[in-house]
């Protein structure tokens, strides 16, 4: 069997989650986005382990009081004391293939989404975990840069990402589509590289992660993010991206089945800018879905697409919009270490 990259329903050993600090882009919102940092480790905490990320042991002793302020136990996480620059640990955190059932680990290089942002001690996250006897299988060290929301597997040999994505400035110096598509064939095992040309919305900074915008539910399933509203901006880019999903086709030559989810109303910060909410970026958890929520009259109808999509799990909303003001969501804050990938604990199976 080949090598291939795992999709997000597989199953996972712990989500890891990086905890907020004072010396992070949160600094300004330390109270708002601590409160949502327990909502989602209690959410997730409910179907599985966590891996929290922490600065030092001074962060470490505060974020296991905040912990116990969301009322988790003990037993459903452990810390790992590593420094890092920012929460978006799924643009720096491992992604996952597998070959007959061993699990390898790929530390690509990031870089702060084409250098917009500090990026060196996220960038050396997953070497110090390895370096620490946190992972039980191989990390194996990448020269090109990759990020996790960038990209999208059914699993079985299919990847789908945006070409604004790939293809943007500070990134990897592709000369054209078929360089991109040797190396990710190469590094991820895929067999198939589907490129989308449109969607995207306002104020999101990592050029249009496909994380935002179209996620596999299955091998023949898509859900993207949908725009009813004639008079939004994103009306024309995220109605082309709809046509263009129509277009795609299985690896068994079917149309995919296309489950739309609603459009939020506008959100803002206190600059009046746009901030790129989406439904979208959920995550997958052992036996359930945790999805972003925004106070809006959406969010029911975005939660029951979910629970139709993934009838065999319990979907569970966390309120989003803290995590908009650094322009992210619960799937950008989060990332699966799938079964296999982590060194138990003494005393675990």
């Amino acid at each position: 069997m080949p090598s291939r990259m795992l999709p997000e329903w597989t199953e996972q050993d712990a989500i890891l989650l990086a905890w907020p600090h004072e010396a992070s882009a949160w600094a300004p919102w330390m109270g708002a986005i601590e409160a949502t940092y327990r909502n989602l480790a209690a959410a997730i905490a409910r179907f599985q382990p966590l891996v929290v990320l922490c600065r030092d042991g001074d962060h470490a002793a505060a974020t296991r009081a905040q912990l116990t302020l969301a009322g988790i136990s003990p037993t459903r996480y452990r810390i790992a004391e590593q420094p890092f620059d920012d929460t978006w640990v799924r643009d720096y955190g491992p992604l996952a293939r597998a070959s007959d059932g061993q699990v390898e680990l790929l530390d690509f290089r990031f870089n702060g989404w084409g250098g917009r942002h500090t990026a060196e001690r996220d960038d050396g996250v997953n070497a110090g975990l390895a370096a620490a006897g946190w992972f039980a299988t191989p990390l194996l060290e990448e020269s090109r840069i990759l990020e996790g929301g960038a990209v999208e597997t059914d699993g079985t040999g299919t990847l789908l990402l945006t070409r604004r994505s790939q293809f943007s400035p500070g990134r990897n110096d592709d000369p054209d589509e078929a360089s991109a598509e040797a190396w990710l064939t190469e590094k991820l095992g895929v067999d198939r590289v589907l490129w989308l040309e449109h969607g995207g919305l306002k104020g999101d900074d990592t050029d249009g992660h496909v994380d935002t915008l179209v996620r596999f539910a299955d091998t023949t399933t898509l859900i993207h993010q949908h725009c009813d509203d004639p008079d939004d901006p994103h009306y024309d880019p995220l109605s082309a991206l709809a046509a263009e999903l129509t277009e795609l086709r299985t690896a068994d030559d079917q149309p995919y089945a296309l489950h739309p989810l609603p459009w939020p109303r506008p959100q803002y910060d206190e600059q009046g800018e746009r901030l790129p909410a989406t439904y979208a970026n959920f995550l997958l958890v052992n036996g359930g879905v945790i999805a972003p929520t925004y106070n809006d009259a959406a969010d029911t109808e975005a939660l029951a697409v979910l629970q139709r999509c993934f009838p065999d799990r319990e979907v569970v909303g966390v309120d989003a919009r803290t995590l908009l003001l650094q322009a992210g969501s619960v799937h950008c804050a989060t990332m699966q270490l799938p079964r296999g990938a982590l060194t138990p604990e003494p005393g675990e199976d």
